[in-house]
């Protein structure tokens, strides 16, 4: 009987690259333009969760803030996917020149 096997969630994702990740991003906002944008999560509170014991990576949800805005919430995930009951974080930012919080509505991909 063959085993099947699937990635240990600390292994998941690639580095794509700087010209194909641009072309990924640029192909959603294409067809999704009323969700042209990006989030600013900081280091010190993604070091905060995957610090956590047994923590493995990270699951990113979309939500609304408070005021009805995008946002989103991560959380720290245990060898098997399940969040882990521990940090559950918010209050990232958008990037200056993303069309929230701001008046620039254009969106770069300038990295």
């Amino acid at each position: 009987m063959e085993t099947l096997t699937k990635t240990p969630i600390a292994q998941i994702g690639e580095d794509v690259g700087l010209e194909y990740g641009t072309k990924l991003v640029k192909d959603y906002f294409d067809a999704y333009p009323e969700q042209a944008h990006g989030h600013i999560i900081g280091r010190r509170i993604i070091d905060k969760i995957l610090a956590q014991p047994g923590c493995q990576g990270l699951t990113i949800y979309p939500a609304l803030n408070e005021d009805g805005k995008r946002t989103l919430v991560y959380a720290g995930i245990d060898i098997e996917g399940r969040p882990i009951k521990g940090i559950v974080a918010d209050m990232g930012t958008f990037p200056p020149g993303s069309g929230e919080g701001d008046d620039d509505s254009t969106t770069s991909l300038d990295w």
